[in-house]
């Protein structure tokens, strides 16, 4: 499992890359494995507003639907087309091609609050338990 240091993580086990004011979001390795083979992407549209905690879109496997929630509030600047033609790159590169949107973020204080690698590895290890 795999855990980039470089990422913020949230509690729902989104992640967050941050450059400058733009913050990329995807899911976690530990959720694509949780959640199995990907089926189906829901994404919000470009310059739609989302807000910290609430869902922004719906990732279906073959064991679940669930939502994604956005780690920060912020406009969406650009979501990945590749994913609903192909949403098991969420599988495949959950850290990289499987990407989901990209967000101008409303406050950057909002990502103290993210866990940063090392806190979101012990806690998923303390949800396996």
């Amino acid at each position: 499992m795999e855990f980039p240091e470089d990422l913020k993580y949230s509690k729902e086990h989104e992640w967050v890359l941050v450059e400058g004011n733009t913050a990329t979001v995807g899911i976690t390795d530990y959720a694509q494995d949780q959640l199995g083979d990907i089926v189906f992407v829901e994404l919000p549209a470009i310059d739609d507003k989302v807000s910290k905690e609430d869902a922004f879109g719906v990732v279906e496997s073959v064991k679940a639907v669930s939502d994604i929630y956005a780690p920060v509030s912020g406009k969406v600047l650009e979501i990945n087309d590749d994913l609903p033609d192909n949403p098991e790159m969420l599988n495949e590169d959950p850290y990289g091609d499987g990407w989901i949107i990209k967000i101008e973020m409303n406050d950057p204080d909002e990502l103290k609050d993210l866990m940063t690698a090392t806190e979101y590895e012990e806690y998923v290890a303390e949800e396996k338990e």
